[in-house]
C-alpha cells in the first residue's frame, strides 16, 4: 500500500513541472503573459534582431528570415496560443513556434545577448507605458469637461462645506476648479510615472550586460522609449517603477474617491443639488419613485478596487530581494494592468456624468442663505469698516450667530435694529447687514488669488485653459 507521500507523487508527477505546480503557477502565468505580453513580445524581437544585424552580429539575410517568422507568428494572434506542460512559458512557446519556421538554430540567433531578464522588464515598461497614456489622456479629458462645467457655473452660488458642515458661500464653478486642479496635478504624478517607466532595460542581459557588440542606444529608439537605464544591475532589479506608477494610480484614485463622494452627497434627494441624467441613473426594481445615482456609485467603488491594485503592488514589491525575481514579475504585474484598467472604466464613467448632469442654482443659491454661514463678513465688516478689533468682531459675530439660533432665525429674518441691539456699542447700516446676509455679496468681495468671484475664477479657468492648450 503507497504512502499518502507515494501517492501525491505519483498523482503529481516526479520531475519539472508538478501537475499542481502547473495548474495554479504556470498556467494562470502563461495565462496573464498571453493576455497582455503577446504584442510587446513581438515588438522587442523584432528591435532586437534588427540591432543584432545592425551590428553584424548576425548576418542581413538571417535577420531577415527571423522577422519575417516573428511576423507569422504575431500575424496568428495571442488566442493561438495554448498552455502547455512542455513549455515553461510564453517566452519559450514562442521561440518553439518560430523555430518551427526557420529552424532551432536560426531561431536561437534572436537570443544572442537578450535574456528572458532583460526583455521581459522592457515588455512590462512597454505595457504599462500604454496603461498610463490611456489613463492620461482619460484623465485629460475629465479635466476639461469639469471645467467647461465650471466655466458655466462660475455664478452658480452654494455652501462650501468644512468639517462635512455648511461653511461659506461659494460657487459651484469655484468648487470644479477646485476639483480641476487636484485631478491636474495627478495628472502631472501620472506623466512622471510614465517617464520612468518608459526607460529601456535592454542590453542589460541577465544583469551584467554581454561580451557581444550590441548597441544598447539603438535599443532605446527600436522600442520608443525616452532614455536608457545605463547600470545593468539597476536595470534588471529596479522596482522602482512598478512603485511610482502604481502611487500615482493610487492618488489617482484616492483623489477622485473624494470628490465622488461629495458629488453622491448632492445627488441625494434631501440635498438635492446635482441631477444625474437619466442615462446614467437606475430606478429600484419595487420603488418607483427613486432615481438612483448607480454611475456614480460604481465610480466610487472602482476606484477603490483599482487603488486596491495599487496598493497590491506596494505591499508585494516592498520587501522583495534586489535583483530579478519571479513574484515581481509574474505575479505583479497584472495587478498594475488591472488597477488602471478600472481606473479608466472611472474616468469614462465620471466624464459622462459630470458633462450631462444638472445643478440645481435656485436651491444652491437658497442653501447658501441658510445655517448662518455669511456670518464672516459680520466680523469682516466691522472690523474693516467699523474700527472694531477682529477679535473682538468675532466675538460680536458669534453672539449673533447664537442670538439667532436661539430665535430660530436665519441671518436675512432678522432685522438690522434687533442685530444693532445685540451688538451694543456698533450700528450697521441698513445696507451693510444686506451686504453681510446676502452670499453674492459675500463672494463678489472675495476677489483676490484664488477666491470664489466670478471674475477671479473666470481668469483662473482661462489661465488653465491656456496651459493645457
Amino acid at each position: 500500500m503507497m504512502t499518502r507521500v507515494e501517492e501525491f507523487k505519483t498523482k503529481d508527477g516526479g520531475s519539472f513541472p508538478g501537475k499542481v505546480y502547473s495548474e495554479v503557477l504556470l498556467k494562470p502565468v502563461f495565462e496573464d503573459q498571453k493576455a497582455y505580453l503577446f504584442e510587446a513580445m513581438m515588438a522587442v524581437h523584432k528591435a532586437h534582431t534588427t540591432m543584432l544585424s545592425e551590428q553584424q552580429i548576425i548576418e542581413v539575410e538571417e535577420a531577415e528570415k527571423i522577422l519575417k517568422a516573428v511576423e507569422e507568428i504575431q500575424a496568428l494572434g495571442n488566442d493561438e496560443f495554448s498552455y502547455s506542460a512542455a513549455y515553461e512559458d510564453l517566452f519559450f512557446l514562442v521561440e518553439s513556434k518560430i523555430g518551427e519556421l526557420i529552424g532551432d538554430d536560426l531561431a536561437g540567433k534572436m537570443h544572442i545577448a537578450k535574456s528572458r531578464n532583460d526583455m521581459g522588464e522592457a515588455m512590462y515598461r512597454i505595457v504599462l507605458r500604454e496603461h498610463l497614456q490611456d489613463t492620461i489622456g482619460l484623465a485629460k479629458t475629465l479635466a476639461a469637461t469639469l471645467l467647461t462645467q465650471a466655466e458655466h457655473h462660475v455664478e452658480t452660488i452654494m455652501p462650501a462645506h468644512t468639517h462635512t458642515q455648511p461653511a461659506q458661500p461659494t460657487t459651484f464653478g469655484h468648487y470644479l476648479a477646485a476639483i480641476y486642479d487636484g485631478l491636474n496635478r495627478d495628472i502631472d504624478r501620472l506623466e512622471r510615472a510614465r517617464l520612468t517607466v518608459n526607460q529601456s532595460p535592454m542590453g542589460a542581459a541577465a544583469i551584467t550586460t554581454t561580451g557581444f557588440p550590441i548597441s544598447r542606444e539603438r535599443m532605446v529608439s527600436l522600442l520608443d522609449f525616452e532614455g536608457l537605464i545605463e547600470n545593468s544591475y539597476d536595470a534588471i532589479g529596479a522596482g522602482d517603477y512598478l512603485l511610482e506608477a502604481a502611487q500615482s494610480l493610487i492618488s489617482l484614485m484616492t483623489n477622485i474617491g473624494r470628490w465622488v463622494q461629495e458629488l453622491l452627497r448632492m445627488a441625494s434627494k434631501e440635498v438635492g443639488l446635482l441631477r444625474v441624467s437619466d442615462a446614467y441613473v437606475q430606478i429600484s426594481s419595487i420603488m418607483p419613485q427613486k432615481r438612483n445615482p448607480v454611475s456614480l456609485e460604481h465610480s466610487r467603488s472602482l476606484a477603490s478596487s483599482a487603488l486596491a491594485e495599487g496598493l497590491a503592488v506596494l505591499h508585494m514589491i516592498h520587501n522583495t530581494p534586489y535583483g530579478d525575481i519571479n513574484d515581481t514579475e509574474d505575479d505583479l504585474q497584472p495587478h498594475l494592468y488591472k488597477g488602471f484598467e478600472k481606473a479608466d472604466r472611472v474616468l469614462k464613467l465620471l466624464n459622462a456624468v459630470i458633462i450631462t448632469m444638472e445643478f440645481d442654482k435656485k436651491r444652491a443659491h437658497q442653501q447658501a442663505r441658510e445655517n448662518m454661514i455669511t456670518i464672516t463678513e459680520l466680523a469682516d465688516v466691522l472690523a474693516r469698516d467699523y474700527d472694531v478689533s477682529f477679535r473682538q468682531a468675532h466675538g460680536k459675530a458669534a453672539l449673533v450667530a447664537n442670538n439667532a439660533t436661539a430665535l430660530k432665525k436665519e441671518l436675512y429674518e432678522l432685522p438690522v435694529d434687533t442685530v444693532n441691539e445685540w451688538l451694543k456699542d456698533v450700528t450697521l447700516s441698513e445696507a451693510d447687514w444686506q451686504g453681510i446676509v446676502d452670499p453674492a455679496v459675500f463672494i463678489q468681495r472675495r476677489g483676490i488669488t484664488g477666491g470664489p468671484n466670478p471674475d477671479t475664477v473666470r481668469e483662473m479657468i482661462a489661465d488653465r485653459q491656456r496651459k493645457s492648450g
